[in-house]
């Protein structure tokens, strides 16, 4: 536990080295010290993991960093059982990406391979901030710091315009929901004087009123809306993927993307403390879950199928949070880390292999070029579809059924999303890997990726497979979820005040596990017969809408950007240009035509010298006379 406060270090001393040296630095070395102070944080929080294990938590208070009066807030870290989870997925997903980058990003210059691989490692020093910080403000710095990687990151390529508007997008809707998370920081201080939380969540219940927490809650969840992709400040996630895909799988796996889930999950004693805040959160998640499936279902690139799953699947863990299943929300993180990142990097693999084409209708039949990756996706979209005994089954069937436990119509809904998760991976799986190749061999030579990006895979395929396992609900074994054991200490304050709901039999478990299986078999069989040898037809209809996912881009851009955009212009050319700028030229224009005139005064006449002293004289005497009547 003592090595805790130098996780963070250690990707910042790579952001600095591969920064300050970009210029100097082979893409040996680079790669060496981008992967390699990760892989040794990654080492330390494993150290802290065991540590966490055996009910060690621990405070380190660093410095003084903010006081003002009687505020004092310092610059803190707070290692728990839940951050060492986190620490844990971070370090371990991260450097899996950062040896996968290696090899994917070869083609870069020395100098730009250097960048990348800094903001990398900035970006996982942010994260690591966040989910280490022991009071509100320490977590904003790295919220903020995970948003500018962010930029900085799908901008990467900042020579191409779209990919610029990407990352400004991106920024613009982090920082909107950023606003909510600090109000609600200045709202706390208001009310309890601190951030820390320890000091806040020592003083709940008494300290505030159940209204004070709901708009507390609610601000945090604005910010998490926006960290976390839910509606309505998730259009920025598919645009998102302008960056390398190695950025696509730390974005939407391991980092930024669960940083709202963190955040929700760390303040599990306010939220439970505010049933309403609970509701908004279920609703949030569970609509957010629906729209992005049903979008997902019609696009093409590749990568598009997976952000919409992505933002699909972070509806479900807001699902689990909001009906206080804040283990199942965290487990799902979990796994959803190993089989995301699994299929990010699949699709690099199979971007690479195909030059750069990322629409599926030009691949098919690369199962045959490319055997691992095929193996290692099939796994992937095994998990995420929610087969037993792969990790995604365990972590969504225990959403699943606290959502029926809370409400019967969120499982249904809840249901209806994993049936079309199922459909729309199997069928980027058939469109990728089975049928007839549809391309051009002549232009494309499809070929299994190197090592460098294969191993990773296949870890991460095999972390997919087992990662479930320490979360074996008692149905199937008594004692099997060491993850709840693990996480008790975090969420054992909050139970008392949750909703109480009728828990299910296992009869009844069994019945919805048969169901569901059954339903998302039935959905993959479907979703393979119909695109192993065809694609769809030009859409039309409501496929067309899908295809334009709902239109929301467009009414955001009718009801948002232009009215914004045509209010800026005004301003620019009547207010600004018209009004401003005429009165400060106004200004410098009559001060330099009364000069003008004035200098006429100045003729050299010494008689017209004399005549306007003698006149000066008379209307000083007029004056003094004027002013003692």
């Amino acid at each position: 536990m003592k090595f805790a406060p130098f996780i963070p270090l250690l990707p910042l001393a790579g952001f600095l080295i591969n920064g300050l040296l970009r210029n100097r630095l082979s893409k040996t070395a680079t790669g060496i010290v981008g992967s390699g102070v990760v892989l040794i944080a990654f080492v330390l929080s494993i150290l802290v993991f065991n540590s966490a294990a055996a009910g060690q938590s621990q405070i380190f208070q660093l410095f003084e960093f903010i006081k003002v009066g009687s505020l004092n807030i310092p610059f803190e870290f707070q290692v728990d059982q839940l951050t060492a989870l986190f620490l844990l997925v971070i370090t371990g997903v991260g450097f899996l990406i950062h040896v996968y980058s290696t090899a994917y990003m070869h083609e870069e210059s020395n100098a730009h391979f250097a960048r990348y691989f800094a903001y990398l490692n900035l970006f996982v020093f942010s994260m690591l901030l966040l989910v280490m910080g022991g009071n509100y403000v320490i977590m904003f710095i790295g919220w903020e710091g995970v948003g500018l990687c962010s930029y900085l990151l799908i901008g990467y390529w900042f020579k191409n315009r779209e990919y610029n508007n990407a990352a400004k997008k991106a920024f613009v809707m982090n920082r909107i929901g950023d606003l909510g998370f600090l109000v609600a920081v200045f709202w706390m201080i208001q009310t309890f004087g601190s951030t820390s939380y320890a000091n806040i969540f020592t003083q709940l219940p008494g300290e505030a009123s159940t209204a004070v927490l709901t708009g507390i809650t609610l601000l945090l969840l604005v910010g998490a809306m926006g960290k976390s992709a839910q509606i309505p400040l998730y259009t920025w996630l598919p645009d998102a993927m302008a960056g390398p895909t190695p950025v696509s799988a730390l974005i939407h796996a391991a980092t930024m993307v669960t940083a709202g889930i963190y955040m929700i999950a760390r303040s599990n004693l306010m939220y439970a403390l505010a049933p309403a805040s609970m509701h908004v959160v279920a609703i949030v998640g569970l609509a957010t879950a629906l729209l992005a499936a049903t979008i997902a279902i019609k696009q093409n690139d590749i990568k598009k199928v997976l952000a919409y799953s992505t933002v699909s699947q972070l509806g479900y863990m807001f699902l689990g949070l909001g009906v206080g299943a804040f283990t199942g929300a965290v487990f799902h993180v979990m796994t959803h880390a190993f089989f995301k990142a699994l299929l990010f990097l699949g699709a690099g693999s199979v971007i690479h292999a195909m030059h750069h084409q990322q629409d599926m209708r030009f691949y098919g039949g690369l199962k045959k070029f490319m055997p691992i990756t095929h193996f290692t996706m099939l796994m992937g979209c095994l998990a995420i579809a929610g087969i037993p005994p792969f990790s995604g089954f365990f972590s969504k069937d225990e959403i699943l059924v606290h959502a029926f436990e809370a409400n019967p119509v969120y499982y249904v809904l809840g249901l209806l999303g994993a049936l079309m998760t199922a459909f729309y991976m199997f069928r980027l799986y058939a469109m990728t890997f089975m049928g007839e190749h549809r391309s051009d061999l002549s232009h494309h030579h499809p070929h299994e990726s190197p090592k460098a990006m294969t191993v990773p895979l296949m870890v991460l395929a095999v972390l997919s497979v087992v990662g479930g396992l320490i979360g074996i609900p008692a149905l199937f074994m008594h004692d099997g979820h060491k993850l709840n054991t693990f996480l008790a200490p975090i969420f054992e304050g909050s139970k008392q005040y949750l909703e109480k709901h009728e828990p299910l039999s296992h009869s009844q478990e069994w019945m919805m596990i048969a169901i569901s299986v059954g339903l998302i078999v039935v959905m993959i069989v479907l979703a393979i017969r119909k695109y192993s040898k065809s694609i769809d037809a030009e859409a039309t209809g409501l496929g067309k809408v899908l295809e334009n996912k709902w239109y929301v881009d467009e009414l955001y851009d009718t009801i948002i950007v232009k009215p914004l955009m045509a209010i800026g212009g005004f301003f620019n050319t009547v207010v600004e240009k018209s009004g401003i700028d005429r009165l400060v030229n106004g200004v410098g224009k009559g001060l330099h035509y009364s000069s003008r005139q004035l200098r006429l005064l100045q003729s050299g006449n010494v008689g017209s010298y004399l005549l306007m002293i003698v006149i000066a004289i008379i209307l000083l005497i007029r004056l003094v006379f004027y002013i003692k009547l």
